[in-house]
């Protein structure tokens, strides 16, 4: 779709790599306006699952700092403060992590080399990341004399405790993926993240589709409201799933086949 993202479909799987290999994958602006098109364009496609990937060396080595040219002599605030995408809730740079959180469908981040600021908080908006052993990852944004600004404040502390992402914001040093895993960053690693990430989204294609879009919108709810609002919402998504009677008696029926058998 552009010389800095692809996507392809098979097997109900949407895969979409970035592919600036010759600058580490590299954040400018096409890239950008890249990465949030695919997103669109994932949501409103028929896959059951996304991989996010990177070519080359790795996965992402954050914004291009000699593509902020054009940055240069502009208003911070009308740069940075109008609410441009995500329905007016985001700019164009929170949108690049933002928008995966969005897509309906369960988005799984393969993660190799490097993954540093933009390129993090990308991987951030994933509900799953896949890291190899040798991945590194850091919070650059202070290395600049800034803060983490591309929805990294919204899905940190979702993951990482309270000192946990205020080392990784005030230091800005890169942590190894074994650190990475035990602090909450990583969800597991493998020796090759891509090929365990795809074999995980053929197991998910398996998934009821409706299930799966509705557990991840619920995941979502559950994240930023309070617990009454919670178990009030859990419980419609459930009723919707199970509709009428008869169909109340077809996911009893599987749930009787699937159960396992206890003796004694």
């Amino acid at each position: 779709m552009s010389d800095r993202v692809t996507i392809t479909y098979e097997n109900q799987i949407a895969h979409v790599r970035l592919t600036r290999a010759d600058k580490m994958n590299a954040v400018d602006q096409a890239m950008i306006d890249a990465i949030i098109v695919a997103g669109q364009e994932v949501a409103d496609s028929a896959a059951r699952v996304c991989v996010i990937s990177g070519e080359g060396k790795g996965f992402c080595a954050g914004i291009d700092v000699g593509g902020l040219g054009a940055m240069i002599g502009k208003d911070s605030n009308e740069l940075l403060m109008p609410r441009t995408h995500g329905e007016g809730t985001t700019n164009q740079w929170q949108e690049v992590a933002m928008v995966w959180t969005r897509c309906p469908v369960p988005v799984i981040a393969a993660v190799h080399g490097v993954c540093f600021g933009a390129g993090m908080q990308l991987a951030l908006g994933a509900d799953i990341r896949i890291a190899a052993p040798d991945a590194r990852f850091a919070v650059m944004e202070m290395k600049w004399g800034i803060v983490p600004d591309m929805g990294g404040m919204v899905l940190l502390p979702r993951l990482v405790r309270s000192d946990v992402l205020r080392r990784l914001t005030y230091t800005a040093e890169p942590i190894s993926a074994d650190k990475a895993e035990a602090w909450g960053l990583v969800t597991e690693l493998a020796d090759d993240p891509l090929a365990a990430a795809m074999e995980l989204a053929q197991a998910l294609t398996l998934k009821s589709p409706g299930a799966l879009r509705a557990a991840k919108a619920l995941i979502g709810y559950a994240e930023t409201h309070a617990p009454e609002a919670v178990l009030l919402e859990e419980s419609r998504v459930q009723a919707g799933l199970m509709g009428t009677p008869e169909q109340m008696e077809v996911v009893a029926a599987q749930i009787q086949r699937r159960a396992p058998v206890f003796e004694g």
